[in-house]
């Protein structure tokens, strides 16, 4: 762990759809790797970590790489008239769901300069929401033995899903806000069968600042992560 914050620039996306939103997020990951490379020759040279919020719309359904396609249950000729997309990306877990009302985080991080412990990696992003859930009142969000995400009850409100190449991270976490839910009936979420999802909206009983949920987002990131945050342009 590093002796002191390093910085962290970060880019509220807004509403984007998820494909250009992928490109992005490659093309900064292959900069960074590109950065690391030249770091042999000149030490002097130190990838810069990145963290990008966003909704997307239009919603999609996104498959990871060792995902079922079977966990889609509505035909692909459907999606395409209710306007829904559908990905088969290169991320870890299995089918989600992202949408208007969820906020999706990606951080693009060079573990090299934290830690190398992809397992450390995803729990702390665990603490990262259960931490923001609390800040709203919500206070059990927890973890569930086996399965990656957070949990209210038997409800997941948070899914997550990342890669890494080289120790560099890409996608993320999508925490439930104001989503509407009914999406996740056309999908076997994240290949679980016997358990819900569920939402902060739900949880309250009424919809959430997303405005407050980034920011409290971004403070518990830089609390449980060695960061501080710069604020870049979208």
């Amino acid at each position: 762990m590093p002796d002191s914050p390093l910085p962290i620039h970060y880019s509220d996306l807004g509403r984007k759809a998820y494909g250009p939103v992928w490109e992005f997020q490659e093309s900064v990951l292959q900069k960074t790797i590109a950065t690391k490379l030249a770091a042999r020759e000149n030490p002097s040279l130190l990838p810069e970590h990145h963290l990008f919020l966003v909704e997307h719309v239009p919603p999609v359904f996104t498959l990871g790489k060792s995902g079922d396609s079977s966990h889609l249950l509505a035909a692909r000729s459907f999606l395409e008239e209710q306007g829904i997309e559908f990905f088969h990306t290169n991320r870890g877990g299995d089918i989600t769901f992202h949408g208007p009302g969820q906020i999706v985080g990606y951080p693009i991080l060079d573990l090299d300069q934290i830690y190398t412990d992809i397992h450390r990696y995803l729990r702390e992003l665990e603490e990262v929401i259960i931490l923001t859930l609390d800040d709203f009142g919500i206070n059990g969000g927890e973890r569930k033995e086996g399965l990656t995400g957070v949990w209210v009850g038997d409800e997941k409100v948070c899914a997550i899903g990342v890669r890494t190449s080289r120790w560099v991270t890409m996608h993320g976490f999508a925490l439930n806000v104001n989503t509407d839910l009914r999406y996740f009936d056309f999908i076997v979420p994240c290949g679980i069968r016997d358990k819900a999802v569920g939402s902060m909206n739900k949880i309250l009983g009424k919809n959430c600042d997303m405005a407050e949920v980034k920011k409290s987002l971004l403070r518990n990131f830089c609390r449980v992560f060695p960061f501080e945050i710069k604020y870049d342009e979208s």
